[in-house]
């Protein structure tokens, strides 16, 4: 069959627990989408297309052939949809930092549902609710019951909730990277095993980072960014300011780095760290310039919130974490 008449591709994204940067990214391809437009056609995007949940209902298993889940999931629509989702495609793509290690939404896993409940219904300082009101699932008016998606008390990653073919990682992923791998399935380029994270590299940040690095890396202080003068040169944790490099996979171009910030982790880990948190914990400590007790104590209290830094993009598959608790199946 002629590359002219070869049929089309399905493409499928969905929109679960985020900001909306990943389907962004999706437009940002720019003249690219001539190329992506050639070669798939969109059965699903809410945002994009009138297509309802009970249209992908009614499709038969498998007839995607490519879906990018952007998103953790919080819900329980999310839930519904990564379930539906991952019958009907044959490749399901955790696309983006909140799919695949749960992303900041995942930062709401350091409270319970009735603490976020609290303070976001009660407690803010502008908040007035004396009747004390909260969300329902079902409230019934004149024109009928209305209903709400469960607020889950854990969120999860994608892979928590479904087998996952790929990790396409960022936050967002580099628009670059999406063209790269959407063209190689397009052309049935050979793929990495099934479970790998594609579009990124196996090396670390620093290993590709331009920085100057030297090999005294030992401090005294560490500071936030705004406490320094950046040369614009010299390795951020030389400078005593936390980068997230040493525990963050490679293949973003380390962007915020070339402008003058330091990686936050939405990258994920390299294989060799599954647990980015803990990876930095033990680079942080192999930096400290003291052995007395006392001193290192006020070095480490010198980093502002270290599990929302080091746990800012991972916190639900964290090794260190609270016990899930168990979701209604549907």
């Amino acid at each position: 069959m002629s590359e002219q008449n070869k049929p089309k591709l399905k493409l499928a994204v969905y929109w679960g627990a985020a900001c909306g940067g990943c389907c962004v990214s999706v437009l940002d391809v720019h003249e690219k989408l001539f190329d992506v437009v050639a070669a798939a056609d969109l059965v699903f995007w809410p945002i994009a297309l009138d297509i309802k949940y009970k249209d992908v209902e009614a499709m038969p298993d498998g007839h995607i052939d490519v879906t990018l889940f952007n998103g953790s999931v919080r819900n329980s629509e999310n839930h519904h949809m990564a379930k539906l989702l991952r019958d009907k495609t044959k490749i399901l793509v955790a696309y983006g930092s909140c799919s695949h290690m749960g992303g900041i939404p995942g930062l709401g896993n350091f409270s319970s549902r009735k603490e976020i409940f609290n303070r976001v219904y009660h407690d803010t300082e502008t908040t007035v609710n004396p009747e004390r009101i909260e969300p329902k699932e079902k409230y019934s008016v004149a024109e009928g019951e209305l209903s709400l998606p469960e607020f889950y008390n854990d969120v999860r990653t994608l892979d928590q909730v479904v087998d996952v073919d790929y990790y396409l990682p960022g936050c967002p992923p580099q628009t670059e990277r999406l063209v790269e791998v959407f063209m190689a399935i397009v052309t049935g380029a050979e793929l990495p095993p099934t479970g790998s994270v594609i579009g990124a590299l196996e090396k670390s940040q620093c290993d590709e980072c331009e920085r100057k690095k030297t090999d005294n890396k030992l401090i005294k202080e560490f500071k936030r960014p705004w406490e320094i003068i950046d040369d614009g040169e010299t390795c951020f944790l030389e400078q005593g300011v936390i980068c997230m490099g040493p525990a963050t996979r490679g293949g973003c171009g380390y962007r915020c780095i070339n402008g003058n910030a330091p990686c936050k982790g939405c990258y994920g880990p390299p294989a060799d760290a599954p647990d980015p948190g803990a990876k930095m914990m033990s680079a942080i400590g192999t930096m400290i310039d003291s052995n007395d007790e006392a001193e290192i104590e006020k070095i480490v209290d010198g980093i502002v919130d270290p599990a929302g830094t080091f746990y800012r993009y991972s916190l639900p598959k964290a090794i260190i974490r609270r016990k899930l608790t168990t979701i209604k199946e549907n």
